[in-house]
């Protein structure tokens, strides 16, 4: 069994491609337990996002789980190979303290990833696919980020997806101000986009929802509209901004229905932000005249400013990475002795517990108590030395010569 890390990420593969093996929140559990089902992995943890799917786990067989992803997805495995990374053992190891610490993002220092590692950490516990080495993983992983974000600037003028979404609207509207938003979603990145954009105080805020009830409190905290999924078509000709981020796995708002809008608006510019993956807008719908469509990948490219102070930090963060990955994979290396050691504990025992009933029944049927506890230290004696010695004698004199400092090691033995 070794520790194993496979996926993909905004480096690796288009979002057309991350798209295609996004896991949504609500299916991660039931996926990690078809994992561990179907394959021989011992343990799993799925972290999945808008810029990667990554899939940590505890196996024997590092190719069975990699081909399992594909099959998950419906996808050929000739299909995802040209984007997949493997990462076996140290390697997996200083990948998770990558990315937990803001070093792999498509926006160098940010802290959200934390946030989502945290949540793919619940659903693995969920699940009952996370182990004790996965669990050491992450906790480290978490240890590790924080003392980078503690000993360096690498979050320093870090702008977030939410913050780079209201620097666009405020490069396409004179004033956010006049502008009417609508949010179509309730989740965590919708919640942070909101709050950004609720400090510029906008004309009108509406949320849309599947199931409205989920909105309330959001709404209530931002004096904003509510609407339900199904009555947001209706809705969009009267809002100059759209930021989109469900959980769907086809697109919500097409082509067509944005034509309708544009018509009502009478060529009034929309600024849409699809930050979800899979997209929650149709890609055909940034060739209308009149909308601007960005996706998160586009968000990720504007929103590198103040990069240049983030850089000179990276050798530092690399630094205690790499100290805290050799420091790991000691622990791991530690780990692959415990079966030995408990073998050898356990033959130990019952040798002992053997003589000790022996001598017990000794001193029962009436022998001296002094001959009975010499007999039973002898006997333990012969039988701790008994394989050792035999293996020593029956070694060839090559093997002999080794055996012989491996037992003058063991024993701190040092013969005349």
């Amino acid at each position: 069994m070794q520790l194993f890390a496979f996926g993909i990420n905004h480096q690796t593969a288009p979002l057309s491609v991350r798209e295609q093996v996004a896991f949504c929140v609500e299916n991660v559990e039931d996926a990690l337990r078809d994992l561990v089902r179907r394959q021989p992995v011992k343990e799993a943890a799925i972290i999945s996002t808008c810029n990667r799917t990554e899939i940590y786990c505890h196996t024997a067989e590092p190719t069975r789980a990699i081909d399992w992803l594909a099959d998950y997805h419906h996808l050929p495995p000739q299909d995802l190979e040209p984007y997949l990374y493997t990462l076996p053992r140290e390697r997996a190891v200083q990948h998770a303290f990558r990315v937990a610490s803001g070093l792999d993002s498509m926006i160098l220092g940010e802290p959200q990833i934390l946030g989502q590692i945290k949540q793919a950490v619940k659903s693995a516990e969920h699940a009952g696919t996370l182990g004790y080495m996965l669990h050491k993983l992450f906790q480290r992983s978490f240890s590790v980020a924080k003392e980078v974000r503690t000993r360096t600037d690498i979050g320093a003028n870090s702008v977030s997806m939410a913050a780079a979404a209201v620097r666009l609207a405020e490069r396409i509207f004179p004033s956010i101000t006049r502008q009417n938003i609508l949010f179509v979603g309730v989740g965590e990145m919708i919640e942070l986009c909101a709050t950004h954009f609720a400090a510029r105080s906008p004309a009108r805020i509406t949320f849309a929802n599947r199931t409205p009830e989920r909105g309330i409190e959001l709404a209530r905290r931002h004096n904003a509209d509510l609407i339900g999924l199904s009555d947001m078509p209706d809705h969009l000709a009267a809002h100059d901004i759209i930021v989109s981020s469900t959980a769907s796995a086809l697109p919500i708002i097409g082509k067509g229905m944005i034509e309708s809008a544009l018509k009502l608006r009478r060529h009034r510019p929309i600024l849409m932000v699809d930050l979800a993956v899979p997209r929650d807008i149709e890609p055909e719908v940034a060739e209308l005249e009149d909308v601007f469509l960005y996706s998160v990948d586009d968000l990720g490219r504007a929103a590198q400013e103040g990069l240049d102070a983030r850089l000179a930090a990276v050798a530092q963060a690399e630094a205690i990475i790499s100290c805290n990955v050799d420091d790991f994979v000691h622990w791991m290396e530690a780990r692959e002795v415990v079966p030995t050691i408990r073998a050898l504990r356990e033959s130990a025992e019952a040798m002992r517990q053997a003589e000790l009933d022996r001598a017990l029944r000794s001193l029962a049927g009436g022998a001296d108590p002094q001959q009975a506890m010499d007999r039973l230290s002898r006997a333990l004696t012969n039988k701790f030395l008994h394989t050792p010695s035999q293996t020593l004698n029956e070694a060839n004199p090559e093997d002999r010569e080794k055996m012989m400092r491996l037992l003058q090691r063991l024993y701190q033995i040092r013969p005349e």
